[in-house]
């Protein structure tokens, strides 16, 4: 059994797991989360009086709802669709749209969860939501993901706006996905509300450097990490990135920049190495240009191999760590090895990666952590920007764009750390940007009453 330290805290949790025992993900989500709140909460009274703890961890609105659509062969499918609106007390809920075999209540409710805590960090007006279906794009014709989307807009149109939830893309909602969103909700509204959906393409309203921005903001906030707290960069290091898709592929190209040399890619069949460094252009070529596997880079590339078994990746030494792939991928084992290969840092480019018996792990060796509540808020800070143009009806450069991205990852950086250091846990970014985030947050919902 889990023993927090406050009765209060003990009471919320065992209240969650009591109401959803089969949501997993979201339990270990809050728990993460109610463990850092444990080290403030005796000095803030104002939240058990409120109950305002007892509303944090309990979504505003959970819509469920069949999306049928007709496949190629004419025959009927019906998935299941969800939006999980959890809290818009600082702004409307902001939140992407995962569509894969694996989504289910608990994952969305574990994404919004950790959205509104990240959306808090980056300092602009988001609230937390996260949506999807079961639906699996892959393997679909673009015919087949365009009928899928229509029938999912057609529901999800009536619970969202500009002023009331904004989703973005996620897991198999990448481009073109958004682009058939965006076009049904259009028809549907009978209104080009551009700040809708965040992700859109350039010639609807999109903001440039979007597609490069979770994986360029991991790494600036990654580098004012090494700068800050070992006086050092990213500068000839070796960094292995499992994953390769938008944000592993862009994580990839910012690293090469800031000079380090990434060696080793993964998707869910398995993982490339390369010790010569990769060759960003084949991967996109592979990734971006015709949707392959990643194997096919060790068929172009000379002196690269290919092994099965994605997990398998963490055997390679390096310098940093920087898990972009999925949920719950680096486990204490596979921590331990991290370790023992002599790697100095981790920072999630995925949502929690890593378990948290494998963040202790690391912690307890010294490394340094950034939680990907910090280390992933480029997305959505960028589509917060995609939104701040949209109702401009004006469109920044790609410069400007990323030179407020950098300045936002840093700030996140920066807020995490003083939050550390003042709840007498210095460097510890896991408990900083947990206690950042909620504060923030709480502080709006109790100067907004019962609500």
């Amino acid at each position: 059994m889990v023993m927090l330290n406050s009765e209060y805290l003990q009471r919320v949790y065992t209240q969650v797991v009591t109401r959803d025992p089969d949501q997993k993900e979201f339990h270990q989500a809050v728990l993460e989360v109610l463990e850092s709140l444990d080290l403030i909460v005796d000095k803030h009274p104002e939240y058990e009086a409120n109950g305002v703890i007892e509303s944090f961890v309990e979504p505003e609105r959970v819509v469920s709802f069949r999306v049928p659509w007709v496949d190629d062969e004419g025959k009927v499918q019906v998935n299941r669709g969800y939006r999980v609106q959890f809290n818009s007390a600082i702004g409307p809920y902001k939140g992407g749209l995962r569509f894969h075999p694996t989504v289910n209540l608990s994952i969305l409710k574990f994404l919004g969860f950790e959205q509104i805590l990240k959306n808090s960090l980056t300092g602009l007006p988001i609230g937390g939501g996260k949506g999807g279906s079961d639906f699996d794009p892959k393997g679909k014709s673009d015919a087949e993901v365009m009928r899928f989307c229509q029938s999912f807009m057609t529901e999800l149109y009536r619970h969202i706006g500009q002023f009331t939830d904004v989703p973005a893309g996620d897991i198999g909602v990448g481009a073109r996905e958004i682009g058939y969103l965006f076009g049904q909700y259009r028809r549907l509204r009978n209104a080009h509300e551009a700040g809708i959906l965040t992700g859109k393409g350039l010639t609807y309203g999109g903001s440039l450097a979007r597609t490069e921005a979770t994986g360029y903001g991991l790494c600036y906030l990654t580098a004012e990490m090494l700068k800050c707290m070992k006086n050092d960069s990213f500068a000839g290091k070796t960094v292995v990135i499992s994953g390769s898709g938008n944000v592993a592929i862009f994580a990839t190209e910012k690293a090469m920049a800031l000079g380090a040399k990434v060696v080793a890619l993964s998707d869910s069949n398995g993982y490339i190495h390369d010790p010569n460094g990769i060759r960003l252009d084949v991967v996109k070529d592979i990734k971006l240009g015709h949707r392959g596997r990643i194997k096919e880079y060790a068929e172009r590339v000379p002196g690269s191999t290919y092994t099965e078994g994605f997990r398998g990746i963490w055997t390679i030494p390096c310098d940093i760590a920087l898990p972009c792939a999925t949920q719950n991928e680096i486990d204490e084992e596979i921590a331990k090895t991290i370790v023992k290969n002599g790697a100095m840092a981790v920072a999630e480019g995925a949502n929690m990666p890593c378990r948290p018996e494998a963040i202790r792990v690391f912690q307890e060796a010294g490394l340094l952590f950034a939680p990907a509540k910090a280390a992933n808020a480029g997305g959505v800070a960028t589509s917060a920007l995609e939104m701040s143009q949209n109702s401009m009806r004006y469109s920044w450069t790609f410069e400007e764009v990323d030179a407020k991205l950098k300045g936002i990852m840093e700030n996140i950086f920066h807020n995490a750390y003083n939050a550390s250091m003042e709840c007498g846990m210095p460097g510890d970014l896991v408990v900083g940007a947990n206690i950042a985030g909620f504060k923030k947050v709480v502080d709006a919902m109790l100067a907004q009453g019962v609500v």
